[in-house]
Formats: C-alpha cells, sequence, structure tokens
C-alpha cells in the first residue's frame, strides 16, 4: 500500500510546526518501554521474546505517523504473538490467597494503548472502510484469542477452576474494543471534518477562479462594446466619404466610380455586420454601466465619450459631493479614439471609486501631454468620514488594468502616505507600446515635475 502522508505540521508557532510527531514518537518510546516491561515480567516471555514484542509495540505506533496499515498489522501482530506464547506461561502460576489477579490478557495495558494510537492514526489518516475493517479484524483476533481459545487456566483438578486466592488473569479483550472503537470513531470523524474542509477550501478557489476569469471577460466585453461603437463611427464616415468622392473630382472615370462604390458598399456590409454585434454586446443597463447611479451612463444611441466631456463629467461628481480639481499640462496633441475613450473612462472609473470609498475627499485629475502619449494621474485625499457599504462589484481596477493593457500602456495604483489612494496611467497616442516594449515616460505617481503625491 503506498505511504500515507504524515500528520501535518502546526501552522503556528513555525518554531514548533513538527511538535505533534515530535509527541508521537515520544509516546511510542513511552509505550515501547512500559510493553518490554509488562510482557518480559507479567507475561513471563523473558528477555529475547518480551523486548521484542515491546519494540515491536513501540515502532507500530512511530510508524503509524507515515504507514498506519503496515503499522497496524505489527502492532496486532505483535499482540497476539505475546498474548498466545503467555498463555502457554502462565498454565501453572499459582496465586495463593490475599494474592493480587493475574496479568492483564490478551490485551496488557501498553499494548492497549499502542493500538489505540495506531488505530487513531489510521482513521485519521486512511478512508473509512480501512479503518473499520482493521477495526473489524482487531476484534475478530480478539475474540479468537478469548473466547474461543480462552485464557490461561491453572492446572488442577478442575481446568476452570479459580482458588480463593486470585484469578488466572484479568480479561481486558471487551474493555480494549470499547476503546478502540471510540478512537477509530473519534479519528474518522476529525478526518471527514478536515477532507470536508479541504473540498470547501478547493471549492472556494475553483469559484474564485472562476468568478476572477468571469470579470475579465465582462470588462473585455465592455470595452469591446464601447470599441465597437468608435468603430462603427469610422465604418461611416467612409462610407459616406466614398459616396461623396466622386461629386469631388472633375469627370471621374468610370473605373473611380467602380472603386468608390466598392468602397462604400464593403462599408455598408461592415457596418451592419457591426450593428449586430453591438446588439450583442449592449447591457441590459444601458442608462448606468459604470455603476455611477442613474443617468451618469450613456444612452445605446449616443457617442462615446471623448475628453471633450471631461469638464462635464468632474461637475457632476462635485456635485455628488467631492472637490475635484483639474490640471492638463502640455500641447495636446490628436489622439486616437481608443485612447481618449479608455483615458475618460479611466479617469471616470476614479472619480466613481473616491465617491464609494473615500467620502468628502479632495481630488485631483491631472492630464499631461506628451509626443508619445497622455498620462492620466487621479489621486484622492484621506475620505473625511467613513464610507458607507459600497453596492458595486468591484471590478473598477481591473477594468482600468484591461483598458491600459489593451493599448499598450502602463497602469499603476497605490495607497499614498497620507492615507489616499492614486491611480496613473501612461497611454500611447497612438494605441500601442513603444519600440523598447515601455510606455511609460515619467513615473505615474510622482510626475514629471515631481509633485508629491496629494
Amino acid at each position: 500500500m503506498p505511504a500515507v502522508a504524515p500528520l501535518p505540521p502546526l501552522s503556528r508557532p513555525r518554531r514548533l510546526n513538527r511538535l505533534p510527531h515530535v509527541l508521537v514518537c515520544v509516546i511510542a518510546l513511552g509505550l515501547g518501554l512500559a510493553a518490554m516491561d509488562e510482557l518480559s515480567n507479567a507475561y513471563r516471555l523473558g528477555f529475547p521474546l518480551g523486548t521484542l514484542s515491546g519494540f515491536a509495540l513501540g515502532s507500530a505506533v512511530a510508524l503509524a505517523l507515515w504507514r498506519p496499515v503496515p503499522a497496524w498489522w505489527l502492532s496486532l501482530g505483535a499482540t497476539v504473538v505475546a498474548a498466545v506464547v503467555a498463555r502457554a506461561g502462565l498454565v501453572d502460576d499459582v496465586f495463593g490467597p490475599g494474592t493480587r489477579s493475574g496479568p492483564d490478557w490478551p490485551w496488557s495495558t501498553p499494548a492497549i494503548m499502542a493500538q489505540a494510537v495506531v488505530l487513531f492514526l489510521l482513521a485519521l489518516r486512511s478512508p473509512t472502510r480501512v479503518s473499520v475493517g482493521a477495526l473489524s479484524l482487531t476484534a475478530l483476533a480478539t475474540y479468537v484469542l478469548q473466547g474461543l481459545a480462552g485464557g490461561p487456566t491453572r492446572s488442577g483438578p478442575s481446568p476452570t477452576a479459580v482458588p480463593l486466592g486470585g484469578s488466572p488473569y484479568q480479561a481486558t479483550g471487551m474493555s480494549a474494543m470499547v476503546v478502540f472503537a471510540a478512537v477509530v470513531i473519534v479519528g474518522t470523524a476529525l478526518r471527514g471534518r478536515r477532507v470536508a474542509r479541504t473540498q470547501l477550501v478547493e471549492q472556494a478557489s475553483l469559484t474564485e477562479e472562476e468568478r476572477a476569469r468571469r470579470t475579465v471577460l465582462e470588462e473585455r466585453s465592455r470595452i469591446a462594446r464601447e470599441l465597437h461603437d468608435v468603430v462603427a463611427h469610422h465604418m461611416s464616415v467612409i462610407s459616406i466619404q466614398a459616396q461623396v468622392a466622386p461629386h469631388l473630382v472633375e469627370n471621374p472615370t468610370d473605373e473611380l466610380k467602380e472603386n468608390l462604390a466598392g468602397i462604400r458598399q464593403n462599408a455598408l456590409e461592415a457596418l451592419t455586420e457591426l450593428r449586430r454585434v453591438l446588439g450583442v454586446l449592449r447591457s441590459e443597463n444601458p442608462e448606468d454601466p459604470y455603476g455611477l447611479g442613474a443617468g451618469a451612463g450613456v444612452a445605446p444611441d449616443s457617442p462615446q465619450p471623448t475628453l471633450g466631456r471631461l469638464d462635464a463629467l468632474v461637475e457632476n461628481t462635485r456635485a455628488a459631493g467631492l472637490d475635484v480639481t483639474t490640471e492638463i499640462a502640455g500641447e495636446q496633441l490628436p489622439l486616437a479614439p481608443g485612447v481618449e475613450l479608455s483615458a475618460y473612462r479611466i479617469i471616470q472609473e476614479a472619480l466613481s471609486n473616491a465617491l464609494r470609498h473615500a467620502p468628502g475627499s479632495a481630488v485631483k485629475v491631472e492630464l499631461w501631454h506628451f509626443p508619445r502619449g497622455l498620462q492620466v494621474r487621479v489621486v484622492n485625499s484621506r475620505p473625511q468620514y467613513p464610507a458607507p457599504p459600497s453596492p458595486g462589484a468591484g471590478h473598477g481596477l481591473l477594468g482600468m488594468r484591461e483598458r491600459v493593457a489593451m493599448l499598450g500602456g502602463t497602469l499603476v495604483t497605490s495607497k499614498t502616505s497620507c492615507g489616499g489612494f492614486a491611480v496613473a496611467a501612461f497611454l500611447p497616442g497612438n494605441g500601442a507600446a513603444s519600440a523598447d516594449g515601455s510606455a511609460r515616460t515619467d513615473d505615474p505617481l510622482t510626475g514629471p515635475r515631481g509633485d508629491e503625491t496629494s
């Protein structure tokens, strides 16, 4: 049978993590020495056999830490051999008046304790059917020894006669089985509890992984929905330009007209497919897709927001109770529509988080335009009063991370030294990472001027 994992170590304190194993080994040593003395003297097995049987019982207890089934066989075998040999040696014992009764048989006290520890570890580490089988075989061996073969009897006129001075032995079969059954029940219950807890932890881990995977897919679906709006707008522009282009050229050739007509037709077909996909990706609650409250979102047919609507977003946030200031630096170069949309959504989500988790705080929104892209930083101060329970799903930071990764940018989120929170992102102007794979030009938390976090 393959080895069973030993007892789990203690988690705390770490210096004593192997204490259970040490205790079992100490118990094994004590039971082995006690069994040697009991079997050598009371059972009259003599030095070689008594010492060997006691050593086998102690070794079985220690072995049960790793191989409980072989340990149980060793313990049971040593006990049976000792009981059979002792039965023959105790036949001629004579107990006079006033003397004590004979030794415990067939289970001596050290043997009971050793077998109980072995059965407990067996029930704790092995399946229930194995524990029940071991207990049943132990009961069968005890019944054969004590019930069928019978204990040692004294020679005399009557083989069953017992003089007044004492009895040939103290029957321990019934009491031993009661102890064994109790430890098997306790060990099986503890094992079942541990297995249930392990399965619960595994199920919780799988559930958390599935939740995280679903969250990522939801955020990507939302981002794809918004980008579909941007792409659909550009396809509409292409279709209109292809239709108007022949009228802007004097005497256009038939080949040019045919090519422009093909461009317009392909644009219209692509636009139709985009609208069909867009209908599938639409949110069930398009009025509030970002959890900022009723009316804060966009209608299904509204254009996607750009940084031109940043002032309106800031005013709405101020009306909700936050002190928001904005700062825009650098030459404002044209940005890709996806970059503007992502920058707007990152600021929107950061302000939403400040509303939820830092009520009454002061928020600073900074936009730095660089030749290679746009850097966004939103920093809020310590909240002025405790935040109420948030109804949000906790996907805000994940959505920011997905948007930035899609554009090949970088995102840094961290707590500030004053108890606030900072969100900083760099977005390449064309929506792609730089040639060296690093899109950030400055420290996103301190900024290009070395400002301290507010």
